[in-house]
């Protein structure tokens, strides 16, 4: 966020995760909502709350956050070799209400070179994937494993912060943005 501009206080969710939407762009709106609400609700109406969620879709199927070693070698398993699909949903709340003000999702397509198994477990070993949808971050280093994307980097980051400036632009929320 302060590539745009802004500065940020972050401030996790303790919004319970348990959807039954089985739709990539659906979930991730519905979670999106979820935290931003949570968050909202413990500030005043002067405070602008954005809440962002992320996930991973390969052949339709959803690839959240492993939970352990084996789970992430099974996701890295999936995607090597493959073309998926990271979805983002980002949903800006007004604090102190449940209002929605915008919410939109963003769709990057990632395809992934060919990874031997070797590649795969020395990769989950380094602790990276442990805390990232479909076990990667495209900005550490899985990136010398990404072949190409179509689409929005940043979204494969975690936040379509282009995307997000020119809503906020929209709503009229942004005062002017210096770069200090």
């Amino acid at each position: 966020m302060r590539q745009i501009g802004l500065k940020p206080e972050i401030m996790p969710s303790m919004a319970e995760e348990d959807v039954e939407e089985t739709q990539p762009d659906r979930l991730v709106l519905e979670l999106s909502r979820k935290k931003a609400q949570e968050v909202a609700a413990r500030y005043g109406e002067d405070t602008l709350v954005i809440g962002a969620d992320t996930v991973v879709a390969v052949q339709g199927k959803i690839l959240g956050k492993p939970a352990n070693h084996k789970e992430a070698v099974e996701m890295l398993l999936q995607l090597q070799g493959q073309v998926h699909q990271v979805y983002t949903g980002v949903t800006v709340t007004a604090g102190g209400t449940k209002k929605t003000l915008t919410s939109f999702s963003a769709c990057t397509d990632v395809s992934v070179f060919p990874m031997t198994e070797e590649e795969i477990y020395r990769y989950t070993e380094s602790g990276e994937p442990m805390d990232k949808a479909g076990a990667y971050g495209i900005q550490g280093k899985f990136a010398a494993y990404i072949k190409e994307i179509h689409g929005d980097y940043n979204n494969v980051v975690g936040l379509p912060v282009g995307r997000l400036y020119q809503e906020l632009k929209t709503l009229g929320v942004l005062e002017e943005v210096r770069y200090d």
